[in-house]
C-alpha cells in the first residue's frame, strides 16, 4: 500500500478525523501491517457480503421515522466474523503452518487500501471500497500470517467520470474525489462524535439517525449487488422504520434492550437520542414537539441541548419564547442552545 500511509498523515495533518483521537495514536501501526505486528510476512483480506434487501434511500422521505445504516440494522458483524477469520485462519495454521493474528475493524488496520492492494475492489471517490461483484456492500477483516503468500493482483480503480456518491452526500463531506472530511460526514456525526453536533449540519441530517448510507447505496456499481443471506446480518423488523417518537423516550435501560448485540449500542444511549432530537427537530411535523419538551429535563446536557434545537424548529417563535422563560438550564452548552435559538 505504497500510498496509504502518506494519505493518513495527510488526512490526520489536515484535522479531518475530527474528534477522533484514536485514529491519531495508532497511525503508526495504521501505516503499516508490519508496525502493527513484527512478523507479518503477508495478509489474506477477506470480505462478507451484507447487501440491503430494499433501497436504503427510501426511509428517507418518511421524516417521522429514523433511518439506520444498513450495516447496523443487523447483529454486530464484529463477532460474527471474528469468528469466521478464525475458522479461516486454523485452517491456514493446519494446512500451512506458520502464525497468524485475525482482525475486523478495531485494530490500527487499514481495511480498505489493503482489500484493494489483494483484489477485492477498489476505493471509490467516497474511500469506501466498490466490489464488482457486490457493489458497496462488504464487511471487511484480515489475517496476518507469517507465512510468505504470493499475492493477487489489485483490483485497478473503475469509478470512470461518475461522482454520484460525491454528489448525493447531503453534507459536502468530500472536499475532492478520494477524499473524505469526515468532520462533515453522518456517519461521523452521529456515531463517533462526542459533543453537539455542529449547529450548520444538523439541518441537513434529516432523519438519519445512525450513520448514512446515501454514497453506498448510489454507486452504479450495486447493479451487480446481491442481498446478503447471512441471517444473523438481516435488518431486524424494529430496526426497518423505528418511529421517532417511540426512540426519544428511550431511558438507558430501555437502549440497551433494544440495541443488544447490534452496533448501535456502541454509540451509547445519551448520542443516540441526540440524533433522535435532532431528526424530530427536522421532521416538519409539530406533534413531536412533545417529545422534545419531555427531554427538556433529561440528565444528558446533551439531550437537553438537543431538545432545545428541535423545539426552536418545531414550535411558533412565541411558544417557544414562553417556553425558554420557564427553563434556565444552569449548563453552558445547554445555555448556549437557547441563546442561539432565540436570535
Amino acid at each position: 500500500m505504497p500510498e496509504a500511509k502518506a494519505r493518513l498523515e495527510k488526512f490526520l495533518a489536515d484535522g479531518a478525523h475530527g474528534d477522533m483521537i484514536w485514529m491519531e495514536t495508532t497511525a503508526e501501526r495504521r501505516g503499516s501491517p508490519s508496525a502493527l505486528w513484527s512478523e507479518v510476512r503477508s495478509v489474506v483480506m477477506l470480505g462478507m457480503n451484507y447487501g440491503p434487501d430494499s433501497d436504503p434511500l427510501a426511509i428517507l422521505k418518511k421524516r417521522d421515522l429514523g433511518a439506520v445504516s444498513t450495516y447496523a440494522k443487523g447483529d454486530d458483524y464484529h463477532e460474527l466474523i471474528k469468528s469466521r477469520l478464525k475458522h479461516v485462519a486454523r485452517w491456514l495454521v493446519a494446512a500451512g503452518g506458520g502464525d497468524v493474528k485475525v482482525f475486523v475493524d478495531t485494530a490500527a488496520v487499514m481495511e480498505k487500501p489493503l482489500a484493494a492492494a489483494a483484489g477485492l475492489g477498489w476505493q471509490g471517490k467516497h474511500t469506501n471500497l466498490v466490489s464488482r461483484e457486490f457493489g458497496s456492500w462488504l464487511f471487511l477483516g484480515s489475517i496476518f500470517t507469517t507465512l510468505e503468500l504470493p499475492p493477487d493482483t489489485p483490483e485497478p480503480e473503475s469509478c470512470g467520470s461518475c461522482q454520484a456518491c460525491l454528489d448525493i452526500c447531503p453534507t459536502a463531506a468530500f472536499p475532492a474525489p478520494f477524499q473524505l472530511d469526515a468532520r462533515r460526514c453522518i456517519s461521523y456525526l452521529t456515531i463517533e462524535h462526542k459533543g453537539p453536533i455542529p449547529r450548520d449540519l444538523r439541518p441537513l441530517m434529516g432523519n438519519r439517525i445512525y450513520g448514512c448510507d446515501d454514497c453506498l447505496a448510489v454507486c452504479p456499481w450495486n447493479k451487480f449487488a446481491q442481498q446478503g443471506r447471512e441471517a444473523k446480518l438481516a435488518a431486524r423488523e424494529v430496526l426497518r422504520a423505528p418511529k421517532l417518537a417511540e426512540l426519544a423516550r428511550l431511558d438507558d435501560a430501555q437502549f440497551r434492550a433494544l440495541f443488544v448485540k447490534t452496533a448501535v449500542k456502541r454509540a451509547g444511549r445519551d448520542r443516540f437520542v441526540r440524533n433522535v432530537l435532532i431528526a424530530i427537530g427536522n421532521s416538519g411535523n409539530a406533534s413531536l414537539a412533545a417529545e422534545a419538551e419531555r427531554r427538556l429535563k433529561d440528565e444528558s446536557a446533551l439531550v437537553r441541548g438537543a431538545a432545545v434545537w428541535a423545539l426552536g424548529r418545531l414550535l411558533p417563535r412565541d411558544k417557544f419564547m414562553a417556553l425558554a422563560k420557564q427553563h434556565d438550564d444552569k449548563d453552558a452548552s445547554v445555555a448556549e442552545e437557547w441563546a442561539a435559538a432565540l436570535t
